[in-house]
């Protein structure tokens, strides 16, 4: 089997900037990839059947979204192929690292390269956005400016840096998070580039820390050693450092009823060269 990776990725910043008619939030955010995540193994198969070639924990075969990823492009490129496909998850559900959004891109963009499609990656980013809000930045494949629902996305350069991720053992529903009532909705956008730490800000921070005490709990310790934040609508948090050196320094500290990973920010996303 080919074997391709699907990284995290982290929202550096999350602001909430207004809601459309049809109830969906219109974000602001910074989208960066981390060399952290799962591993997809595809096999193709000549007789156009689609399988799971392993169970993943947590995600029935009727949710998987690599499964729908590969029999969306099945179609788009009208091809009779098939593919048996492994999941090795690593990404937590419900972590806010965009775990099944990368999986699903890393399939569009393998099975287009195994099944000899060619699709340019305006086409599969096309594709990316019948399948959820954060699809499409893991085929575009770049650090990026997020806008809208997330889909109008921008090129941006930002400095090399280690990040600690810190893991609470809890799922986050995302939907229940954008339902509150209390959540923040009318955050001015700001000016993007520069980026820096000192813009960080996740408005959906103070409803999933009134809802999950484990991610509250989480960021507090973590903010002893400065600056941290939540990731997307969490449960994962993070602190950005300049040094894998000084990341580790405060791993070594870490509870031991908590978990967490160290991982290098990436400029790019590791399959950026499989599309054109």
């Amino acid at each position: 089997m080919s074997v391709y990776p699907a990284p995290a990725k982290l929202n550096l910043m999350l602001r909430v900037t207004g809601r459309r008619a049809d109830g969906y939030h219109l974000l602001q955010t910074v989208f960066r990839f981390i060399d952290y995540g799962d591993t997809l193994r595809f096999a193709v198969r000549e007789d156009g059947v689609i399988t799971r070639a392993n169970d993943v924990a947590g995600v029935p075969e009727t949710e998987d979204l690599t499964l729908r990823a590969a029999r969306l492009l099945q179609r788009a490129g009208t091809t009779r192929l098939g593919a048996d496909i492994a999941l090795e998850k690593r990404l937590p559900l419900g972590g806010g690292l965009g775990g099944g959004s990368s999986d699903a891109a890393t399939t569009l963009i393998a099975l287009n390269r195994l099944w000899g499609l060619d699709l340019p990656r305006s086409r599969l980013q096309q594709l990316a956005q019948e399948l959820g809000a954060d699809v499409p930045v893991f085929v575009f494949g770049e650090s990026a400016l997020g806008e809208g629902l997330g889909e109008k996305l921008t090129p941006l350069a930002l400095l090399p840096a280690w990040y600690l991720v810190l893991i609470p053992a809890v799922s986050v529903a995302t939907a229940r998070v954008f339902q509150d009532s209390d959540l923040i909705r009318d955050s001015n956008p700001i000016k993007i580039p520069p980026f820096s730490v000192a813009l960080a800000q996740n408005d959906l921070e103070p409803v999933v820390c009134r809802h999950y005490p484990e991610v509250a709990g989480h960021l507090a310790w973590l903010r002893q050693f400065g600056h941290a934040s939540m990731t997307g609508s969490g449960a994962c948090v993070f602190a950005e450092f300049s040094t894998e050196v000084a990341a580790r320094a405060v791993l070594r500290q870490l509870p031991a009823t908590m978990r967490g990973v160290i991982a290098r920010g990436l400029d790019r996303h590791p399959l950026w060269p499989l599309c054109t």
